[in-house]
């Protein structure tokens, strides 16, 4: 009896889309399976929610059709300034910039916010008769055989596929009932994020203050608006939060300085818990993990979503070249090149990031010297600043097809 489909895909955000589109393109049989229902999930309206995604996630976003979609929404990074200092004191005397002037493939990234980006992918599902869409549905449970796999729904319907994908985020249900544990740990930090509307045009400037209960990111959006991504304590982002919107602005003021002028709050605020956290493994018999679900990480460098979706290109080759041999797409042999491919990178990006967090996010006065002395002397040297210009931009490392543009 023939499978309903090639890939069944857990989860309908950003990743999981991305990873239909991308099998089905390549003549795959996709089915999604999204808890959220579609409405929820295409809500056009505007809620302060955003992503920066580098050069190498654009080219990706190209490659599945989906750039021409939101484009017109995107707000280049042209510049990514990063300081050091306390809040209301201003910045420290030593700082790293990075201008996309010094790297010849463009800018560095793009600002595209969460709801342009959720409906581009929703029409473009749509419009692609090799996905099943199948929104508002929960799985309850998922088996595993020789030849394939079945999930169960909440309506107790039955799908069957060759290969299960989990993309449903750092509390993913496909990899405990898969038996993956996972390692990592807490911060003690809260980020708040939000969106403002600002009086002077930000110049596709991205800046990324270092204070030491966290960091806060001001990334440009479209016209004059910023998303805003920042980190407290647990109890300080608490009572934050709790703060009417005028109170939250005055909380903010300070350590958003006044470099763009007046400052006013742009859609909805939202708190979430920062954690690492990593699957043990990302794979087991006939089935992977990509995004969140594979690896969630600390947004100080903002490369969440940029991971997530070079997962989706390296599982889209590493299946679709398989399927070309002849090969049986959901052995385990093949889902390990997958692994073997992206395991070391997230593993590399979560460490990296993890020791960022803890050198800047301190008030040590040895700690403070030594960073910086060490932005100081990153940003006096060209050669260094071009090469964290390219790893920003995604542009480094082995890549997959996808995110250099080509077709697998």
């Amino acid at each position: 009896m023939e499978d309903d489909c090639d890939i069944l895909i857990v989860g309908g955000g950003l990743n999981g889309p991305a990873l239909a589109l991308a099998m089905a393109q390549n003549g795959h049989r996709v089915t999604v399976i999204d808890a959220l229902p579609e409405a929820v999930r295409g809500d056009a309206g505007f809620d302060g929610r955003a992503y920066a995604l580098a050069l190498g996630s654009k080219r990706l976003l190209e490659a599945i059709g989906i750039w021409g979609a939101v484009a017109d929404h995107a707000q280049p990074m042209l510049e990514i300034k990063v300081t050091d200092g306390r809040a209301g004191e201003g910045p420290s005397p030593f700082w790293m910039h990075f201008d996309h002037a010094e790297i010849e493939e463009g800018p560095m990234g793009f600002m595209v916010e969460d709801r342009h980006l959720r409906r581009a992918f929703l029409e473009a599902m749509a419009h692609e008769d090799r996905i099943t869409h199948l929104s508002g549905r929960s799985v309850t449970a998922q088996q595993i055989t020789t030849t394939g796999v079945a999930v169960r729904l909440e309506d107790g319907s039955r799908i069957t596929g060759r290969v299960l994908v989990g993309s449903d985020g750092r509390q993913s249900g496909t990899a405990e009932r898969a038996g993956i544990k996972r390692t990592g740990w807490r911060y003690g930090q809260t980020a708040l994020v939000c969106a403002v509307t600002h009086e002077k045009p930000h110049g596709g400037v991205a800046h990324q203050f270092f204070m030491p209960p966290g960091p806060l990111a001001i990334l440009p959006l479209t016209g004059n608006r910023s998303s805003i991504v920042w980190s407290e304590t647990d109890a300080e982002a608490a009572r934050i939060n709790a703060l009417s919107d005028d109170d939250y602005l005055d909380a903010l003021r300070p350590r958003f300085g006044s470099f763009l002028g007046e400052i006013s709050l742009a859609g909805a605020r939202f708190t979430y818990p920062l954690n690492l956290t990593l699957a043990n493994s990302f794979v087991a018999d006939r089935l992977a993990l990509i995004g969140d679900a594979a690896h969630g990480v600390h947004p100080i460098a903002g490369q969440g979503l940029n991971a997530g979706l070079r997962d989706v290109a390296a599982l889209a080759e590493t299946l679709t070249l398989a399927a070309r041999r002849g090969e049986d797409i959901g052995s385990v042999l093949v889902l390990d090149r997958y692994q073997r491919w992206r395991r070391f990178d997230t593993a590399t990006l979560a460490l990296a990031t993890d020791a960022f967090n803890r050198l800047f996010s301190n008030d040590n006065p040895l700690l403070r010297a030594a960073r910086d002395i060490g932005m100081g002397v990153v940003n006096a040297l060209p050669t260094l600043r071009r090469a964290f210009i390219r790893e920003a931009a995604g542009l480094t490392g082995d890549l997959p097809k996808l995110m250099q543009g080509k077709p697998i």
